[in-house]
């Protein structure tokens, strides 16, 4: 459905220059032109140059943010025994077993927005992929979310990490913060984020990596960036 952007929107758009803005003006801009009443998340969003048909050029990976989310995750861990105690203590939000599993199964609970297994819970947890993986919320050992080292998953994600992963249409969305972040805070978390993905390039990907970067919040408009420096420093 297109509907014409609002007037807010539209004068908030005409301060922004059809140029590539390095992050360290993008940011300050995004929280210059503002015009929403609530704490926006500040999304950066990567066009690669990537078929993620192919195995072989699938980017995905995490990065913990230096400066955190704004809001902390809510973490659910199906571990069973002693790591059900472990991930209590490192302060998970919901922790259980085969009940978890079950819970989700029967109601389509998802009110989290992390989950953390442990290997021998997989076997459980397998059943759920119809509901978790749509949301991207599937555990997977490359990710650090199938271990047993609860604890650190826990904290880490507490802490503001970010998973990131390619879409099928070659774009990686991710949240880099809110916009009431400083703006040194937020332009160190985008910084941390490319920097991620420059570095997870596959090997197999030819020609031009990131064809195009963007930082936007909620609902204001995106901001184009130059990240030659990234792709500068992964080249070398």
């Amino acid at each position: 459905m297109a509907h014409q952007p609002g007037k807010q929107y539209q004068a908030a758009a005409k301060q922004v220059q059809a140029r590539d803005y390095p992050l360290e003006e993008a940011v300050p801009l995004l929280q210059k032109i503002k015009y929403a009443k609530f704490d926006e998340t500040v999304e950066v969003h990567l066009r690669l140059g990537v078929d993620p048909k192919h195995a072989d050029q699938m980017v995905r990976g995490t990065v913990v943010m230096p400066n955190g989310l704004g809001k902390s995750k809510k973490v659910l861990v199906i571990a069973s025994g002693d790591k059900q105690k472990e991930a209590e203590e490192a302060g998970a939000d919901f922790v259980g077993g085969d009940n978890m599993v079950n819970k989700i199964q029967s109601e389509g609970w998802t009110d989290f927005d992390a989950v953390i297994a442990t290997p021998d819970m997989m076997r459980s947890v397998g059943k759920l992929g119809k509901i978790l993986g749509p949301r991207g919320l599937m555990p997977n050992p490359k990710t650090g979310t199938v271990t047993q080292d609860v604890a650190k998953a826990v904290k880490e994600i507490k802490a503001g990490k970010v998973e990131f992963r390619v879409d099928k249409t070659g774009i990686i969305h991710a949240p880099v913060g809110k916009i009431s972040f400083t703006s040194e805070k937020l332009v160190e978390n985008a910084s941390s984020l490319i920097s991620a993905v420059v570095k997870a390039k596959p090997a197999a990907a030819k020609g031009k990596y990131v064809k195009s970067a963007t930082l936007c919040s909620t609902m204001g408009p995106g901001v184009s960036l130059d990240v030659t420096v990234f792709s500068a420093k992964a080249a070398v």
